[in-house]
């Protein structure tokens, strides 16, 4: 297995990268509903692993982009109609979307909450608005809207 993508096949990174960040998405929602069954004093540490994970997942979003653009698609010619292909395409430019999109309204929701977001305590990411409790539940819809839409797209895909 080669660790670029050639015209014939994904490489190992790109595989590797693609199972890394599904298997995040499953431990931030898993980590979530555990959240959820806490009372609001204990909620703290699993939300703060929440964040870190979110953010890593947005770091490793735009690696995995860089590296989509840097390295040859497989062709899905033969294998695809033509409305196959161009559903396939606009479901990787969602998916791409998606998750830069859901780290970042998940920073900006705890940024307009005035909760700090850090990677696992090593560091704080600054505030990306100022605090407001309407801003905060507008995002905090829009945050799990994005995730339902996720979840369809992915299974889709």
């Amino acid at each position: 297995m080669t660790l670029r993508n050639t015209t014939r096949s994904w490489g190992s990174v790109t595989k590797s990268l693609h199972w890394l960040i599904v298997l995040l998405i499953i431990v931030q929602w898993a980590v979530v509903q555990y959240a959820g069954s806490l009372p609001l004093s204990a909620k703290g540490p699993p939300l703060n692993l929440h964040k870190s994970i979110g953010m890593t997942i947005l770091a490793l979003a735009i690696v995995r982009l860089v590296w989509r653009i840097s390295n040859p698609v497989p062709s899905l010619s033969g294998l695809a109609k033509g409305w196959e292909h161009t559903l396939a395409r606009i479901s990787h430019v969602l998916l791409y979307a998606l998750l830069l999109a859901m780290p970042l309204t998940g920073w900006l929701m705890s940024s307009a909450r005035n909760f700090p977001v850090s990677w696992f305590g090593q560091f704080q990411f600054p505030d990306l608005v100022s605090p407001s409790r309407p801003l905060y539940e507008r995002l905090h819809d829009l945050h799990e809207t994005l995730f339902a839409v996720l979840v369809v797209v992915a299974m889709l895909h």
